[in-house]
């Protein structure tokens, strides 16, 4: 019967105007001013709020098994809270690193998704090495439409890939226009500092911080830019925490023509101090890279606000506290690494950017919608707002306030790394291909209806 989101202003990264959304097929196939529904379309109203598209993030761990503990997340609760949050895709992450190959990553990560994820979602395959076999099986996937692929420079000797198979992966990629994420934190010097901070008697999670201070992901960045730089490959560097890691970054700016920087939405509002507080309590905030100082969110807002930073994600990966985080009582090293964020991005975003005066609501557009969409392959599908896209829309309102907490989050996890802080603006409506998924804050849609987009 059709949808159309009438009287708001709508929003993407090229500008802002008053406009209808006329939404039919899954698609949206008229965008302007004074359009008249046809009887029994469904209207929804949008005076006095902003429409933007549905918002995309780059980077999250929908699932995760690790070695010795799981992510408390699967695809229907975070598909549900992003949908919450005003996320219509996300993108994760293929393998672990424990499957014996890419075939068999796939193969669980579909198992996970098909059927239970209730917004769109795409993949970028995780490599550790490259073979004969990682090579013949990534060559099918880019034949399916696989746009990208991830690697670690940290986390040894599970992930991490040494510099002869990163030359490969690298010369696969610039052959075969793909982009290659990076974790760019170094693997050796990582355990050698954890080592010196548990002899010194450091073992709270205050050390975690202190075994990965700025330098190692700076050399990260220099060490994975210099190798892409030198094969013509698509980089993109992903969680980039700190002023000194983009400074870094920078220094390539004009040595190669597609380079890609992502930060988190924790970098710009948590800070170090949350990872220091006493009690254990601190573990509940590491994750890495870890939290910086102050001065840095300050760098990254404004390398967000002037494009040298080109997307906003989460890398959502909770744990519980009790049973999980706790496993490192005694031993940084052993506390899991990761928080959510998936349903409080957008909020957290609006109020400490569009709110506070650092970015513009179409810079926001840019950051977690469009850019996203145009690096990996989803534009104009996703992204925008303009007929022949998903029928993917936020109606947003700048007027909403909320207080975050565990008592009101949709996921089941024992804690929120934000909790109690206010926000400003939330979304209202929010459709994914012309279905109404949110509706005045609350899951209002059909459960596993997502598709995998690739």
């Amino acid at each position: 019967m059709g949808l159309l989101i009438r009287g708001g202003e709508v929003v993407t990264a090229s500008g802002r105007r008053r406009a209808d959304v006329w939404c039919e097929g899954e698609k949206i196939t008229k965008v302007a001013a004074g359009i008249e529904p046809p009887p029994g379309a469904e209207v929804v109203e949008a005076a006095g709020k902003l429409v933007f598209p549905g918002f995309v993030d780059p980077h999250v761990h929908a699932y995760l098994p690790l070695t010795n503990v799981s992510a408390k997340s699967d695809y229907a609760n975070c598909t549900r809270a992003a949908l919450l949050g005003g996320t219509t895709c996300l993108m994760d992450f293929a393998g672990s690193g424990l499957e014996a190959d890419l075939d068999e990553a796939w193969a669980v990560w579909t198992a996970q998704a098909e059927g239970k994820a209730s917004c769109d979602y795409a993949w970028h395959l995780t490599v550790t090495q490259f073979d004969d076999t990682t090579r013949r099986q990534l060559e099918g996937y880019v034949a399916r439409g696989l746009k990208s692929i991830k690697i670690y420079l940290a986390y040894k000797p599970t992930l991490a890939i040494g510099d002869a198979d990163l030359i490969r992966v690298l010369e696969f990629a610039a052959a075969h226009d793909i982009v290659v994420m990076a974790h760019c934190e170094n693997a050796d010097l990582i355990p050698a500092l954890q080592r010196k901070r548990l002899a010194e008697g450091i073992t709270g999670p205050e050390g975690h911080a202190l075994s990965r201070p700025p330098m190692v992901e700076a050399e990260g960045v220099c060490r994975f830019l210099t190798f892409a730089a030198a094969t013509g490959a698509k980089a993109y560097v992903v969680h980039l925490s700190c002023a000194e890691a983009l400074s870094m970054a920078d220094r390539f700016r004009g040595k190669m023509k597609d380079l890609f920087i992502e930060t988190m939405i924790h970098y710009l509002v948590l800070d170090r101090s949350y990872a220091e507080r006493p009690d254990f309590e601190g573990a509940k905030w590491v994750l890495s890279p870890p939290l910086r100082e102050t001065g840095d969110q300050a760098a990254l807002w404004a390398a967000l606000a002037d494009g040298r930073i080109d997307t906003l994600g989460t890398d959502h990966c909770p744990f519980d506290f009790e049973g999980q985080k706790t496993l490192g009582r005694g031993d940084f090293t052993k506390i899991p690494n990761g928080i959510g964020g998936v349903e409080e991005r957008m909020a957290l975003a609006w109020t400490a950017g569009v709110a506070a005066g650092r970015i513009t609501p179409e810079r926001l557009a840019a950051v977690a919608a469009e850019n996203p969409a145009k690096i990996f392959g989803l534009f104009p599908r996703k992204g925008t707002i303009a007929p022949g896209s998903d029928a993917d829309l936020v109606v947003w309102d700048p007027a909403a306030r909320r207080t975050i907490s565990v008592k009101t989050q949709s996921l089941d996890t024992d804690y929120n790394p934000y909790e109690g802080f206010e926000t400003a603006g939330a979304p209202e409506v929010v459709t994914v291909r012309g279905e109404i998924m949110v509706r005045g804050g609350r899951f209002a849609g059909t459960p596993g209806r997502g598709r995998l987009v690739l």
